[in-house]
This record gives C-alpha cells, structure tokens and sequence, in this order.
C-alpha cells in the first residue's frame, strides 16, 4: 500500500463533500473485517459531520479502526493530506490528519529532517499517530509522539470544531493523544519536527545469549544509544530462553556519513496467503535458528539506511499475508519496572509452554509514562510478538493477559483484538478518568469503535 504524495492546496473538484457509500467490509491490518459506511474525502470538515469514526491508512492490527455497526459511517481520511505550514526556524509543522509519514519522510528527510518519533512502519497517517500514541525505539529519550504535539484541531461529537493543546481544552487534549479516535475526529495536527545531522544510521548489533543477557544489554545499550530494539526467539526454551539480537544506533554525523542520500529500497510484495503449515512451531523454530545464528559475529557495526533500521517490514509490501487467511494478531504489552527484572522471563515462559510461535518477537526498553491519558507505555520493558490467528490464540492471549495483570502491566490497545473487557478494565486504572473526560465532550456516545464496544461496553 503506498501512500499518496501530500498536496499542499485542496482539489476544487473534490471539495464538494462525500457521498454516503452503501455498507461493505472494512479490514484492519491483521485481516480483521466488520460491516460499515467508509467515506472517502480530502475536505475532513465536511465528511465528518455526523461519522461515528476516523481512520488513516488501516494499520491498527485489530479492531480500533473498525466500525461498530453496519450503519455507522467512518471517514478515510488519507485524501486529506495537506501540509499546512513549516516554520524552518522553529521546526514547527501543521498538517491535516490524513498526511502519511511515508510522505512526510520522502519530503523532509533530504532536508535532514526527520519527525521526532517514529513507529516501525511508515504507512501510518499522523492523526492515527496521536490517536495510537506512537513510541519508537527511542521511546527512553525522546518518549511518545504526544510529548511533541502542540496542538489539535478537532470535530467533537457535538458538531463543533474545536483546537485543543495543553493550555486550551486541556482535558480532551490529553484523553486525544492515544485515545483510539474515540474523543472525535482530528482534522489536522501541530508538532515539532527534529533536525538530524544526515539521513544514515550509526548502527551496532550484537547476538545476545538469554533474556537476562538481553535485559543487561538493553540498558547498557540505552544509556549509550537513543535507538534500541531487539529480536528475540520466543520459542527456545531452557537457559537460552529469550535469546537474539539486540540492535542499537543513531544518525550519523554528517563528517562520517555519505554525502549522497540514501536510496529507496526496492520494494516486493507478498503475491499470495501462505498455508497454515508454513505457519507452524517447525517452521518457525527453523526460521529462528537460522536468523539467530546469521549474526555469526557476536558484534557488528557499520552505517545502514534509515528504512531498513526503522521500517524492516515496509520493504515487503502485503506482508500480512504470510500468516494466512485467517489474518494474526500482535500482542503487545509493557510490564513495569516495578514488577522486577524477572517479569519478562515470565512472560516468555508462557510464550514458550504454550507453543506461541512467531516470527516476530520485538523486545524494547520504555521510559516514563506519557500525558496521554491511555497513552501505552510506562518505565519498563515492552514486549511484542505477531501470533497467527488459530482456534487456541484466545487462549493464549487470556494466559498472557492474566499475567500482565500479576505483572502489573498492561497491552496496547493499537495492536489488540481478542483482550476480553474484564481484563482489560482491571490493567487499565486510568479508565475512569479517560471515560469522564469522554463523556464530558460526548455525552450520546455517538463517536466509537468496534474495539470501544468490545472494551468499553459502547453500545454497537
């Protein structure tokens, strides 16, 4: 899915407003589907009038995105992807809900550039960043990309547009910034871009030999780096549990990076759905004995391009179709600091008791919680791993979810589909408040989600 280039005016011949589609199925990134009215239009003003939903390019992997009923409408809003001011001295940029980051980075990047936090894709649009309340791998240094939200321009529920910032409506502000759209439709968005010294990274990368290891690691590698990710294999067992590669990195000076920009990746796409066969705990032990033991050296360093270190899976276009037609979900969640350095060993045990087989298992260090009142991260370790969607993953996610809750730890709402209300409601104290401030702005309920109906209790 490539996302359109921005447009700095409005098309005359498309503000004439939307028309209202009949209902058809709408699907989120892990292949999840529910009924609804999607409305497309680059003038947001007008077509969210009366929608019960916002939504960007569709990358939330379970149900934040999707509609709660076959009648309600919800607005596409990646027609209306306008940048609406720049201030160079101030690194200030406005621009309309629907702009992509993909075309933020084509166009500002060469001009070393860059947003101040990134998620690992760039098919994301940026209102869908505030709602999700992105972190990167940077999230122990520069936080979430609320803290460098400066203000929002808003339909409410009731009709009205609105701004809100930190000194202006406050309250719907901070229930906003990671408030899964549930708060009202954002129209465009303020922030503070960063200055980078070139487009490369400095890279290291080292195989690290267990989940302790990996925890020392991480935070020697975070007092030196403001970019830390790691992969770790969750099916082995035993004293190699948690075992991987930790991969760590910032922008490269300009004295010691290449002069010339850095290439687009070639792009491929996955052509068909892989069987579930492919899918299973063989092939993906395989698959991570050989990625594992691919990292020959126990240290690597070297310069490498910025897609391949902050979008690795962008360079495969479809890539949720490699779990089959069932679709998959990412369960992610982040245990505190406070619950010991044990907690994510405990985590991987359940993973590897009960076969959680996944390509994809990302480890990362978070910092402090963010102003977003449901914002995701706290002080702690972050855990996520893709699953296949099988007749036993409610299961799974249930035994994970449960721990969470021992752990005192708590899921992210961008990437869930099968957390059950109960659980969620008991990881989440800051529900109330969230729920108030909502409330206080929508009274009806009118703005909702297939998720906010599956968590919240909305009214489908």
């Amino acid at each position: 899915m490539e996302a359109p280039e921005p447009r700095t005016s409005r098309s005359p011949a498309k503000a004439a407003g939307p028309s209202i589609p009949p209902p058809s199925t709408i699907r989120g990134w892990g292949r999840l589907g529910a009924r609804g009215r999607e409305v497309r239009s680059d003038d947001l003003e007008r077509a969210t009038m009366g929608a019960t939903l916002s939504r960007g390019l569709g990358r939330s992997y379970g149900d934040s995105s999707l509609p709660a009923s076959p009648d309600g409408t919800v607005v596409n809003t990646t027609l209306a992807d306008r940048l609406l001011s720049f201030d160079e001295r101030t690194m200030v940029l406005r621009a309309e809900a629907g702009c992509s980051l993909l075309a933020l980075n084509r166009l500002f990047l060469p001009r070393n550039v860059f947003v101040p936090v990134t998620p690992g894709t760039q098919f994301v649009t940026l209102g869908g960043m505030v709602a999700s309340d992105v972190h990167g791998k940077d999230h122990h240094v520069h936080g979430t990309i609320g803290q460098h939200v400066r203000a929002l321009r808003m339909r409410v529920a009731d009709g009205r547009i609105v701004t809100c910032s930190r000194e202006e409506n406050s309250d719907l502000f901070r229930a906003t910034i990671g408030g899964m759209g549930l708060t009202g439709h954002i129209l465009d968005v303020e922030l503070s871009m960063r200055r980078i010294p070139s487009p490369w990274i400095q890279q290291t990368s080292q195989r690290v030999d267990d989940i302790d290891a990996f925890l020392d690691a991480l935070a020697s590698g975070a007092k030196r780096w403001p970019y830390t990710v790691g992969w770790i294999d969750c099916l082995t067992r035993g004293r190699h549990m948690g075992r991987g590669i930790l991969m760590a990195g910032d922008w490269a000076p300009a004295n010691e990076a290449p002069h010339r920009f850095p290439k687009p990746h070639p792009r491929i796409t996955m052509p068909l759905d892989l069987p579930s066969f492919v899918l299973g705990r063989a092939t993906v032990a395989a698959f991570n004995e050989a990625f594992y033991w691919r990292h020959l050296s126990r240290e690597r360093t070297g310069l490498v391009h910025w897609e391949t270190f902050f979008y690795p899976l962008d360079a495969i276009g479809e890539w949720n179709r490699m779990y089959g037609k069932r679709g998959f979900t990412q369960y992610q969640c982040v245990l505190p600091t406070s619950a010991g350095r044990d907690a994510a060993r405990r985590v991987l045990e359940i993973l590897t008791r009960r076969g959680g087989a996944s390509f994809l298992c990302v480890i990362k260090d978070c910092g402090p919680e963010g102003e977003g009142i449901l914002s995701f991260p706290m002080s702690g370790i972050s855990i996520a791993l893709d699953i296949p969607v099988r007749d036993d993953t409610q299961e799974l996610v249930d035994a994970l979810n449960e721990q969470v809750l021992r752990e005192g730890g708590r899921i992210y709402l961008t990437k869930d589909q099968f957390t059950r209300r109960e659980h969620f409601q008991a990881m989440e104290p800051r529900l109330g408040r969230f729920q108030e401030i909502r409330r206080r702005w929508d009274p009806e309920g009118r703005i909702k989600s297939a998720q906010s109906v599956r968590l919240l209790g909305d009214r489908a």
